[in-house]
């Protein structure tokens, strides 16, 4: 029996959610997006899916929140899917080193993004899987993908959220409006918007983030939506950019490819061995998860998955 056995990590994730509320320091919940700011941060739930299809989980782990921009994962392994590498040409995989809403790179290299996970990119990313189509049809593949990912159809849109994040959204207006003049939106600006404010309110139970997760795991019972080495690119990116200027931060502390939101949800990834997932609304100074970090740091050690590992 190793420590990672599921007995050991049942018990490890029981002590794990006790101990984060004794510590009784969360963080601050968004506060930029009225429907994320009234969410007690008090918070906390963690699953683990593990390659016999057995799903370990602690704390509030039934409970809906809204995924944010870990659903940029999903939506760029469709638009992988239905155009390829073409999208490379108008979105880069750098790191960013900078916020995940900031303008400053976008202006200087030409409305190009670094990456599809900060936001610039993931609006792109989002028009191209909108083109030719209308909204509720892009919506559809991302809701269909995560679905059969999860392998269960009770994952939908929340509407008060999408609603919150337009009346709020002015920072996304602008980068959506500066990437138009670049030419680098195919479809009208409003309309991207729209759909990439719904995308991310996409809400799930950090069990039914975790299933999704194992088609990124690469496990033997996952379902086939992704090759092996779409799979292995898109955990790269995650794991360099995922956390946008904190993704050095967490590769140092975690090792593992993890993707953040800030509705306080983290997927990560440790590749043939479990698909993660965490949840706790209040934010660290890089607008992910405290608390959630903080348990990734944690579960990493006591299980010794790292893809740096010997």
């Amino acid at each position: 029996m190793t420590r990672a056995s599921p007995p050991d990590l049942q018990s490890f994730l029981t002590d794990l959610n006790t101990s984060v509320h004794a510590a009784n320091d969360w963080g601050t919940p968004a506060n930029y997006i009225p429907e994320l700011a009234c969410i007690a941060p008090d918070q906390f739930a963690i699953s683990v899916a593990l390659p016999d299809g057995q799903v370990l989980s602690a704390g509030c782990h039934d409970q809906p929140f809204s995924i944010q921009s870990v659903s940029k994962v999903f939506t760029l392994a469709c638009v992988l899917g239905r155009i390829g590498d073409q999208l490379w040409d108008r979105v880069g995989r750098e790191p960013s080193g900078t916020s995940f809403d900031s303008i400053v790179l976008l202006e200087r290299e030409q409305g190009r993004p670094r990456n599809p996970f900060i936001n610039a990119g993931a609006l792109v990313t989002t028009d191209a899987l909108l083109d030719g189509r209308m909204p509720a049809d892009a919506l559809a593949e991302v809701l269909h993908f995560i679905r059969a990912a999860a392998g269960d159809t009770n994952i939908h849109i929340d509407g008060d959220v999408a609603a919150s994040e337009k009346v709020t959204g002015h920072r996304n207006t602008a980068l959506a409006h500066y990437l138009a003049s670049h030419k680098n939106l195919h479809n009208p600006p409003n309309c991207t918007l729209e759909t990439y404010f719904h995308q991310c309110a996409i809400a799930m139970t950090t069990d039914q983030l975790a299933r999704a997760g194992t088609v990124l795991a690469r496990f033997a019972k996952a379902p086939r939506l992704l090759s092996s080495e779409r799979a292995r690119r898109i955990n790269a990116l995650m794991m360099t950019c995922g956390h946008y200027d904190g993704s050095g931060d967490f590769a140092f502390r975690v090792g593992l490819p993890g993707k953040s939101g800030v509705g306080g949800g983290i997927l990560i990834i440790a590749p043939g061995k479990a698909s993660i997932a965490v949840w706790s609304p209040g934010l660290n100074n890089y607008g992910n998860s405290k608390v959630g970090t903080e348990a990734a740091d944690r579960l990493a050690e006591f299980t010794g998955w790292s893809v740096f590992a010997g």
